[in-house]
């Protein structure tokens, strides 16, 4: 869950479808509410509805052999869904099947620490600082051959596509991120909040204590439907959903890669010099100015900050949609339709 308030630490801080999806889009400044049963293009989809990927592929790309879905046509118009902690890639398990009906491709990798994904050498650092999950969907695309894509995602996942649209902003054609503008620093995270905000980031203390560490490995099934429950308060998942997904954790760099981002935030742990430029450019707080829409559901219980603390982050076309209907953390689960047809409208009007 993590990639949701510490901006607020820093700053507390297809044919007939795509023609449809274009005259419809609005871009604009201003916050603008959205269901999450909206009918762009016709296509109805029951949250849940899917529970499996037709295609799951592995490929070496950077340092990892990388584990994701695809799903669409491979000539059509490349969408990267990045999932987020304690999540994986089924949160668009509904979403892809969507955009892919819509005519794009659809690539919804594991991220380093999840699923299939493999450091492709013992010796590298199970390093889980921001910019190195960036450079892993770059290496991505690099592997893929894509060149430029829309990237969108939740929590970590929104934080990578920040990212990336912040430093290789020529790879990114659009981008669609949940609770907005993610970016940070280690500096910006060493500044105390209230003890009520702090509150919410408890298990980011408990992380910083090998009894967390452990606690973690033991009971990451146990603590990761718990930061379910308490982040989408009114979403009722059933164990097989939350199965499909608790599989991810078993990865062996899980934890590793886990404790080391939320360590790393708060100055506990050290990242690796070859990201230090990266992260001093993102340390500036970068604006955006690929064309973005930002999301929130109104019932998200996790850390994060209001729309209005991070509307000037973002440069180019904007737009900011609430997702109204007791939608939670894990919105593009929780509303698939929703977050679909943000990332059709914004790619449609670049």
């Amino acid at each position: 869950m993590s990639d949701k308030l510490n901006h607020g630490r820093r700053r507390f801080f297809g044919s007939a479808v795509m023609t449809l999806a274009a005259a419809q889009l609005s871009l604009s400044a201003t916050a603008t509410a959205e269901t999450g049963e909206s009918a762009k293009a016709g296509i109805t989809v029951k949250p849940g509805g899917n529970t499996s990927f037709a295609s799951l592929k592995q490929i070496n790309a950077g340092l990892l052999d990388i584990g994701y879905a695809e799903a669409g046509p491979t000539g059509g118009p490349p969408v990267i869904l990045l999932h987020g902690w304690p999540y994986d890639i089924y949160s668009f398990v509904d979403v892809a099947s969507i955009l892919a009906s819509a005519g794009y491709r659809v690539i919804v990798p594991y991220l380093r620490g999840y699923g299939t994904t493999r450091f492709l050498s013992e010796a590298t650092l199970r390093n889980g600082q921001p910019s190195a999950i960036a450079a892993d969907v770059i290496a991505l695309m690099d592997a893929l051959k894509i060149e430029k894509a829309t990237v969108a995602g939740f929590d970590w996942g929104a934080r990578t596509a920040n990212i990336m649209a912040a430093l290789w902003p020529e790879r990114c054609k659009a981008m669609v991120s949940v609770s907005g503008y993610l970016i940070g620093s280690q500096q910006a995270g060493k500044m105390p909040l209230p003890p009520k905000a702090e509150l919410q980031w408890w298990y980011q203390f408990y992380f910083a204590t090998e009894r967390g560490r452990d606690g973690y490995d033991r009971y990451r099934r146990e603590f990761s439907k718990l930061i379910w429950q308490l982040a989408s308060p009114q979403w009722r998942f059933d164990d097989a959903t939350f199965e499909r997904s608790a599989a991810a954790f078993d990865n062996p760099d899980h934890v590793a890669i886990v404790v080391h981002n939320y360590r790393w935030r708060l100055g506990l742990a050290e990242g690796e010099a070859k990201y230090d430029d990266d992260e001093r450019r993102l340390a500036q707080a970068p604006v955006i100015g690929v064309p973005t829409i930002t999301m929130e559901g109104d019932a998200n219980g996790a850390p994060h900050p209001d729309p209005s603390a991070y509307a000037k982050m973002f440069l180019g076309k904007y737009a900011h949609r609430t997702v109204k209907g007791g939608i939670g953390h894990n919105l593009p689960q929780e509303a698939p339709k929703a977050f679909a047809d943000a990332i059709i409208d914004v790619a449609a009007g670049v």
